[in-house]
């Protein structure tokens, strides 16, 4: 089974992140995902990248994935920073 670390060092392995904070129970799971590698590009892009960096997994491994997907500048001004 997978786990919020896995899918944290799966993430970090294949995308420079600043933030990166994964939670789930091994079926679905929630990223926040902060990267300068997001800026210029739209949900849908930014999500590819992520998708890019999972690789196969996200068909084999990972059955649910919500991200949230922030530029550092976005992740600077969120008030999920603060909570």
């Amino acid at each position: 089974m997978v786990s919020p670390q896995d899918i944290h060092r799966y993430i970090q392995s294949g995308l420079a992140v600043e933030h990166l904070h994964v939670d789930g129970d091994g079926q679905h799971f929630e990223a926040l995902i902060v990267s300068a590698e997001f800026e210029g590009k739209g949900r849908v892009a930014r999500h590819q990248l992520v998708y890019a960096a999972l690789g196969d997994r996200m068909r084999a491994e990972i059955h649910a994935l919500s991200m949230k997907t922030l530029t550092p500048a976005e992740w600077s001004t969120s008030p999920a920073r603060q909570a």
